[in-house]
């Protein structure tokens, strides 16, 4: 058995001519907490790792356009200590923060958990309902994509030979606005989610919601954005029917497995209940209370 070959490129440039040019398949290192488990496990055999936690620019956390631009390999406890990102985006911070241990948070990072293709990645459906995007460096050069088009099914993304995540941006964040992100786990902590829930929203000056972006997780393939439970809540003041209406939506929108952790129809009513306290908990943000 051929051994594993390692690369600690410095810049972004280094990195794509290092996994262009590997010989087998490549796999990128950002905190290593599911990569590393996976090899021990005997899951993968990669024939190079690059670690991509030496480039500057994967480790920073920066205002962009009234937003924020955020390294793919920024970890949990990073972000978690930055206390403009945590004030804007409360929901998407809460999201990574809920990733394993103190020891692990210390590592893992948003890129990846979106990369690593997890169904119930925590960290994803809160970028999702954040409209977060995605900035991505390949043979071919840069370019942005959304967020919830980057993973494809379980363990797998749409990005090429080549191309890996170099960043996160977090759109500026509208006035009477606010996000959150729940999720159901069998214990009380360090648990993989039986159902996640991300809801991000805005309001008007008279309290009706403008728009409203609502993601799941764990209840399908990947993470999924229900477009039809957003738009329950637009037009309303996120009262008690057009939460009903979310939630139905969030059901309809259900394509899970029977597991250990829950069957098809627990799954499906918890997406619903979930999705509900997530908007009340961002509806509260919005107004301030």
């Amino acid at each position: 058995m051929s051994e594993i070959q390692f690369a600690t490129p410095q810049t972004v440039k280094e990195a794509v001519k290092c996994l262009a040019g590997a010989k087998g398949k490549a796999r990128v290192l950002a905190g290593g907490t599911d990569l590393l488990v996976q090899l021990r496990a005997g899951f993968v055999r990669p024939g190079l790792i690059v670690d991509i936690k030496h480039i500057p620019e994967l480790r920073k956390v920066k205002r962009e356009d009234g937003g924020f631009r955020i390294g793919a390999a920024v970890s949990g406890a990073e972000l978690g200590a930055n206390a403009a990102v945590k004030k804007a985006w409360p929901g998407v911070v809460e999201g990574l923060e809920l990733i394993g241990s103190t020891q692990i948070q210390g590592r893992a990072s948003l890129g990846g958990n979106l990369c690593n293709g997890s169904p119930a990645a925590d960290s994803v459906p809160a970028l999702i309902a954040a409209a977060a995007t995605c900035h991505i460096a390949g043979p071919k050069g840069t370019r942005e994509a959304k967020v919830e088009d980057i993973v494809s099914g379980p363990g797998k993304t749409t990005l090429k030979p080549g191309e890996f995540v170099v960043s996160f941006f977090l759109p500026k964040r509208p006035k009477r606005s606010g996000d959150a992100y729940l999720r159901l786990i069998p214990r009380t902590e360090m648990d993989i989610a039986v159902v996640g829930a991300g809801v991000s929203l805005a309001l008007d000056s008279k309290g009706v919601c403008t728009e409203a972006r609502v993601a799941l997780g764990a209840v399908a393939p990947k993470a999924v954005l229900v477009k039809a439970a957003g738009k329950a809540l637009v037009g309303t003041k996120v009262d008690d029917a057009a939460l009903e209406a979310m939630a139905a939506a969030c059901r309809d929108a259900c394509k899970p497995i029977d597991d250990k952790r829950g069957t098809v129809a627990y799954r499906t009513k918890v997406a619903g209940v979930l999705a509900q306290r997530a908007a009340r908990i961002a509806l509260a943000r919005a107004t301030g209370e």
